[in-house]
């Protein structure tokens, strides 16, 4: 879940190898609710029926959907559509060719959350919007790669400004960040998607990063509805989202949640085209 942008003055929350064990649990039950929701994914479902199977299957693992009652959000999950950046409300919309369906789900579980985000084509999109999806996601890889001990968070938020707005030109949101996970939803520090090297709080080993490029694809600038919570693009351009939770270790960076499912379970649904296009 998206962190709006504020001081956030609280003190960075590290984590012990066995707490990052217990945490990993979290995080890897959030890509598995992801799959329940692919597995319904056609024509005639309504957003709300998604949010519905999602926490269902939280419940009957043993967890608690992270967002639901958090400061006030109803739902267990934000579907966001289309041009809607995140924190959408699931509802009534029915999925149709050409939907732009960002999922975000958190999962609190044995004192721990997982907070993961796709974004999924419904039916026939443009090329356009298929590289649109294909460049934030590999824009989160490239900003965890920069993600290791003796590095700092603008180089993760360099990295990914550099490959989607510089490299690609499209919109990389500023109001919205990623941030640290743990017992809490939001930690410190706040991870944003665009900055300068060698730049904000450096990274040590045991941190936890929920990593999240926001990224448009007209302009950066973004506008809310009066729900007080769905963020949309200001020229209602697609916007696509993709998260991980990420460990800080001395070596390589260690992705706690998980994609593998969600791919594999994306591709055997023939309503889902871009990534195997």
């Amino acid at each position: 879940m998206g962190l709006i942008f504020y001081n956030m003055r609280e003190q960075i929350q590290y984590k012990s190898k066995e707490e990052i064990e217990v945490m990993r649990h979290s995080c890897l039950l959030v890509g598995k609710a992801h799959v329940e929701a692919i597995k319904i994914m056609r024509e005639g479902i309504t957003t709300m029926e998604l949010n519905n199977i999602v926490e269902t299957f939280i419940l009957d693992n043993g967890g608690t959907p992270s967002f639901k009652n958090y400061n006030g959000y109803p739902y267990a999950t934000c579907i966001s559509m289309n041009e809607a950046v995140v924190h959408g409300f699931p509802g009534s919309h029915v999925l149709k060719s050409g939907d732009v369906i960002s999922l975000d789900i958190g999962v609190y579980k044995n004192g721990f959350h997982g907070d993961s985000a796709y974004t999924y084509a419904f039916g026939e999109i443009s090329d356009e919007v298929k590289q649109l999806l294909r460049v934030t996601k590999q824009s989160l890889y490239e900003g965890i790669k920069k993600a290791r001990a003796g590095n700092r968070i603008g180089d993760i938020a360099n990295a990914i400004q550099e490959y989607t707005e510089k490299k690609h030109g499209y919109g990389v949101v500023r109001e919205l960040v990623g941030h640290g996970l743990g017992r809490n939803m939001h930690e410190a520090p706040q991870v944003p998607n665009y900055g300068k090297k060698g730049t904000l709080q450096k990274l040590k080993e045991g941190m936890v990063l929920a990593i999240e490029p926001m990224v448009n694809l007209g302009v950066k600038e973004v506008s809310h509805l009066d729900d007080g919570w769905t963020i949309l693009t200001r020229d209602r351009k697609t916007s696509a989202h993709f998260e991980h939770d990420v460990c800080i270790t001395k070596g390589e960076p260690d992705i706690l949640s998980s994609f593998a499912e969600i791919e594999a379970a994306e591709k055997a649904n023939s309503n889902l085209t871009w990534s195997h296009s």
